[in-house]
């Protein structure tokens, strides 16, 4: 058995994860977008996710939980923190220990795709570990500048990734889809 390991990372084109003040989406939701976000948030997953990711998505006001955050705090979803004590999302866990091997033996077990919402941080450490499959970057058309917050590559190791897929959405974001491919950058 054996399952993929897809992370998604939403970011604006100067490679910032959020502004400062920025609205979700960086503002720019549109309905191709909230399409991808349907069909995605649909298909059969195990979330991996930080602790401050889970934090900021389960402390959201109740005037913006929609039906997008209602399906996703049902989704079967691994919370990884040394932290936090408990949850409130049902098919929720907590995993205090080592995130590579927890995920590593996850993605031996598992019958459904792991993948990330947010989290940089475990985005970092899944690719420095080589256990990403896919990357899948939607970039945002705006520089955050000196409003940036969560920088996307910082503390990456240098890895080459093919390209495996491109899209234009709302005719404004662009959705690029890479695969590692495990071997060294070119010298």
């Amino acid at each position: 058995m054996g399952t993929t390991v897809t992370a998604d990372l939403f970011i604006s084109a100067d490679g910032w994860a959020r502004g400062a003040e920025s609205p979700g989406y960086f503002g720019y939701l549109g309905p191709e977008l909230q399409q991808w976000i349907d069909e995605e948030s649909a298909a059969p997953q195990h979330v991996l996710m930080g602790r401050k990711t889970y934090e900021m998505l389960a402390g959201l006001p109740a005037a913006v939980q929609d039906n997008d955050w209602d399906r996703m705090t049902k989704l079967p979803t691994t919370v990884f923190s040394r932290t936090l004590e408990s949850v409130e999302w049902p098919n929720t866990t907590i995993e205090s220990t080592d995130l590579v091997t927890c995920v590593r033996a996850l993605k031996d077990t598992s019958d459904v795709p792991l993948r990330t919402m947010g989290s940089m941080s475990v985005v970092k450490q899944l690719v420095n570990a080589g256990l990403l499959d896919n990357l899948r970057l939607m970039v945002f058309p705006l520089f955050c500048g000196p409003t940036g917050r969560e920088w996307a590559y910082d503390g990456l190791n240098e890895s080459e990734l093919t390209l495996s897929g491109q899209r234009v959405l709302d005719n404004r974001v662009l959705l690029v889809e890479y695969t590692p491919t495990g071997t060294p950058i070119p010298r």
